[in-house]
């Protein structure tokens, strides 16, 4: 095969530094775009996006010409560094240090989608601790309670 063709989707989540209830809804246009450009800046393309106070959700369609981790720093040090000229309110802003991520077949990018859309009505009745539990118990991964909240 000549060409290299990749169509590789990826749900990520990350918190904010000690799950801070810190992110506005006023804010989370904004923010989101602002990621989608980070993306967009690193031949990848971000399908969805939401969250809630203090984690967000993203879909993303990864480049074949970056790795996950080279890509969810770029966007986590990029949006701190931009979140923080956003008023004083957002000065000690940062995200935590780790993120999860999980594989999206092309056929669950629907669902998924719908899923990170409903972010407030899910958080109205789950923390965020028992929906990432649920997720690396679904995905199979195996994680040690003191090592994945900061």
């Amino acid at each position: 095969m000549a060409q290299t063709l990749v169509q590789i989707f990826v749900h990520t989540v990350f918190s904010t530094k000690n799950r801070a209830e810190i992110i506005t809804p006023e804010i989370e246009p904004e923010l989101f775009a602002y990621i989608g450009g980070i993306a967009l800046n690193n031949n990848s393309k971000l399908v969805a996006a939401n969250g809630t106070a203090n984690h967000i959700h993203l879909l993303i369609l990864l480049s074949k010409t970056i790795e996950l981790s080279e890509l969810v720093g770029d966007i986590k040090r990029n949006s701190s560094r931009w979140i923080k000229t956003k008023g004083d309110g957002f000065k000690t802003f940062g995200w935590q240090d780790g993120f999860a991520a999980f594989s999206v077949g092309q056929t669950q990018v629907p669902m998924v989608k719908e899923y990170i859309a409903n972010q407030r009505e899910k958080h109205g009745k789950q923390k965020f601790e028992d929906e990432m539990r649920m997720f690396y118990d679904k995905y199979a991964i195996e994680y040690d309670e003191r090592y994945v909240w900061d």
